[in-house]
């Protein structure tokens, strides 16, 4: 019996590090189809950090608006709710005065934030676009990074044109998608 229970618990353990061997292999191969260079790819993971720091430091921010950016290549997306223009206007301040140095693609709405169970339809509509990518064997979908907020599927990426219309086409054609906006830096 003591036999059995190592057994089943060497088993369990294995299994955590095998999952997570998996989830450093395809992490690892994500970063090594990306078309940027692993310094970029760290600074804009740190970017996405100051960033989300900077806009939970304002109280008011923090309190009114439902805010989050992602970084691409340096480039930031910003996008979300904000009950008015001064408060949105106020967010892409807080980001300008940070001089992280790309561009800022300011895709913030003005309206309430969105609620819990659009939160996580809009998780569902990323997940459908990403496994429809995954069908399309001519798209590399490690270069493509999918964002859903209200419905709206941003698309980031450095990535060439041919892939960048594949992608789009795939989201638009995807159920629950209102809209398509491009965020991708074109390569050729």
């Amino acid at each position: 019996m003591i036999r059995l229970l190592l057994t089943a618990l060497a088993c369990i353990t294995l299994t955590g590090c095998a999952g997570a061997v998996m989830v450093g292999a395809v992490g690892g191969a994500v970063m090594a189809n990306d078309e940027r260079s692993i310094a970029t790819q760290l600074d804009d993971t740190n970017a996405d950090f100051v960033i989300s720091s900077a806009l939970m430091k304002d109280e008011e921010l923090k309190a009114k608006t439902n805010i989050t950016a992602v970084v691409m290549n340096g480039n930031v997306l910003m996008i979300g709710q904000a009950p008015n223009s001064t408060l949105r206007d106020k967010a892409v301040k807080v980001v300008q005065d940070l001089k992280l140095g790309g561009k800022i693609h300011n895709q913030i709405r003005i309206g309430n934030p969105t609620s819990f169970t659009t939160r996580s339809n809009d998780t569902w509509i990323t997940t459908k676009v990403k496994g429809r990518m995954l069908n399309e064997k001519t798209l590399d979908i490690t270069r493509v990074k999918v964002v859903t907020e209200n419905g709206e599927v941003f698309l980031l990426g450095l990535i060439p044109r041919s892939q960048a219309e594949l992608a789009v086409e795939v989201a638009r054609n995807t159920a629950g998608v209102r809209k398509v906006i491009k965020v991708f830096e074109l390569i050729e």
